[in-house]
Order: C-alpha cells, then sequence, then structure tokens
C-alpha cells in the first residue's frame, strides 16, 4: 500500500512518543467509505507495537493489543497481525437522530460514564461514539444497557472485538 497522506479517523495523539500503523480491511457495504484506518500505538521493538487508540473502523483488534507490522517503501507502517491480545474489547455506538438522545455523542457518552469507558467520537456530522472496554468492566452490565438502548431507539451498536469473557458474560 502506499500514498497514505492524511487520517481520515480523527483518532487523539497520545502524550509521548508514538507511532502511527495502520490497518486495511475490506469495506462493507452500507459503511463508512474507507478500507483503512491509522492508529497511534507505541513501538516494543523493531517490528510490533502497543495500540493506544480505541478502534472506529478495524474489526478485530482493541486498545491495549500488541501487533506486528511492516513498513512500505514509503515509511507507512502496515499491521500484519495481532502478537497478543489485551483482553480489551471494542463496541461501537450510534445515537438515532430522531431517538430520545437524538444526534448527541455527549447524550452516550453520559450513558456509559458509570462504566468509566474511554472512548473518541468519530465526528460531529458522524457521532459514531467507539468505546474502549477494558477487561475488568462490567461486561454483563454494559451488553445489558446496549441492547435496552438499542430496543428503545436510543441508538445502533455494534461489537468490534469483543473476547470471550465478553460473549459469555
Amino acid at each position: 500500500m502506499s500514498g497514505v497522506t492524511t487520517d481520515s479517523v480523527p483518532h487523539e495523539r497520545p502524550v509521548g512518543d508514538a507511532i502511527k500503523i495502520w490497518f486495511k480491511f475490506v469495506q462493507r457495504e452500507g459503511w463508512l467509505p474507507h478500507d483503512t484506518e491509522g492508529l497511534w500505538a507505541t513501538r516494543l521493538s523493531e517490528d510490533t507495537a502497543r495500540v493506544d487508540n480505541v478502534v472506529f473502523l478495524q474489526n478485530g483488534v482493541a486498545q491495549g493489543d500488541v501487533v506486528r507490522f511492516g513498513t512500505d517503501a514509503e515509511g507507512v507502517r502496515w499491521a500484519t497481525g495481532r502478537v497478543q491480545a489485551s483482553g480489551h474489547c471494542v463496541v461501537r455506538v450510534l445515537p438515532v437522530p430522531s431517538g430520545p438522545l437524538g444526534p448527541s455523542a455527549q447524550a452516550v457518552h453520559a450513558v456509559f460514564k458509570r462504566f468509566g469507558l474511554g472512548g473518541e467520537v468519530f465526528s460531529a456530522e458522524f457521532p459514531l461514539v467507539a468505546f474502549d472496554v477494558p477487561v475488568d468492566a462490567d461486561f454483563g452490565e454494559i451488553k445489558r444497557v446496549l441492547v435496552e438502548g438499542e430496543s428503545n431507539g436510543w441508538w445502533k451498536y455494534e461489537v468490534g472485538y469483543g473476547t470471550d469473557r465478553w460473549w459469555n458474560a
């Protein structure tokens, strides 16, 4: 892959030395028009790094995971696989504009505040909230709130990455 000039997903850069690791994926029908996502990471070795952002688009990877990467001729670092899972999960929540919360990412954050979840918002125009769900979170209660909110018309949600513990909660 070459020609990557901008990060189309607005991840916040972590404090300190960070590198950008790019993930390539197959676009989904009816989803955002992106086929790459750049995530900030902390380099651990010549070809491994720990992901420091919550993930908006890429499935199968979460914040804290250690990934292997290769560097292309233009110096762009491309993920080639996960080396170690962090135990974190990724949940994406998109408020329904006509629902009780309106198109408010802040309202979504407020509902999940009690769980202490970190997350980022894609943009004001597309208020998709990507939550980092740490390994020690109350997975069962978070899942209950997600299902209840979707059934009440507050949001649509998806799990970008779930561990066995998540799926069994």
